[in-house]
């Protein structure tokens, strides 16, 4: 089973979860349900998935207690003003169908928009009114960072970012180190595009493991909360069966060495300027 991975709030959460990025809503009760069985507890979701309330109904389905459940969700970039952003928690929650959220991010800077930092201060106050245990971010890069705990005193439990080992993002994981903030990787197997690298292929058969669980494992023992998606029944399965093996030394030196500085394949928070 994965560790349970402290956070700066007191709390904890699962290192492995199961994401539902672009899980169609129509089978997302579904999916969560065989992640659940598989052995996940941390399920990630977000107000511009739109498939919050098939989290919701797996949560509800599930044969286990709610409080052995983490669930994530994130605010919509449309909603960072306080009374927007009011109005789409209390949407989530009623998606949820749950009493109060496990981690609450974020989703996107939008530093065009100029109102991550009202967005931040509404995350605050929904935790303090005991909504929200953990509060976080996605996609902040080291200035949005700055500026939110600069600005309010609190620093976010969490970053999600784009991380593979084609896009390792080194120097925000410091800074992250240095104030206690956990990394969180999405894309951990690089959209897909990795699957068939030479580099992960052969240190997967060299374990007798696929190349996502070679990926997996690597983003475990690089410390990071990693949340893979997929719609597939085994594959759900086999991304949870990556406890029974540890890459060496020289699988990790080797796969440092895939980093890039061109290696994203997802938007730029300093420039993404969509909203949702």
């Amino acid at each position: 089973m994965p560790e349970q991975i402290a956070l700066n709030d007191g709390t904890a959460i699962p290192q492995l979860g199961l994401g539902v990025w672009q899980v169609d809503p129509a089978v997302t009760a579904q999916v969560v349900s065989w992640g659940i069985a598989a052995g996940y507890r941390l399920i990630d979701t977000a107000e511009g998935y739109n498939n919050e309330e098939g989290v919701g109904q797996a949560i509800r389905d599930a044969d286990v207690p709610r409080g052995e459940l983490f669930i994530t969700s994130k605010l919509r970039n449309g909603a960072h003003q306080r009374d927007a952003a009011l109005r789409a928690f209390d949407d989530t929650m009623s998606k949820l169908g749950i009493e109060r959220l496990d981690l609450f991010l974020i989703h996107w800077p939008v530093p065009s928009q100029g109102k991550y930092v009202e967005a931040w201060k509404t995350l605050i106050e929904l935790q303090q009114a005991d909504r929200i245990s953990s509060i976080g971010v996605s996609n902040f890069n080291q200035d949005h960072l700055e500026r939110i705990i600069g600005e309010t005193g609190v620093t976010p439990v969490a970053n999600q970012i784009e991380l593979h080992p084609r896009f390792q993002q080194r120097e925000l994981r410091a800074f992250h180190a240095k104030h206690d903030i956990r990394t969180e990787s999405w894309s951990p197997l690089g959209s897909g595009k990795l699957l068939d690298d030479p580099t992960i292929s052969g240190i997967a058969r060299k374990h007798g493991k696929s190349p996502a669980q070679t990926m997996i494992r690597w983003h475990l023992q690089e410390g990071l909360v990693v949340i893979p998606k997929s719609a597939h029944q085994e594959r759900i399965a086999a991304n949870f069966d990556v406890f029974d093996f540890e890459l060496d030394a020289q699988d990790l030196e080797t796969i440092r060495g895939m980093d890039s500085a061109s290696g994203r394949s997802g938007p730029n928070p300093a420039t993404a300027s969509f909203l949702f």
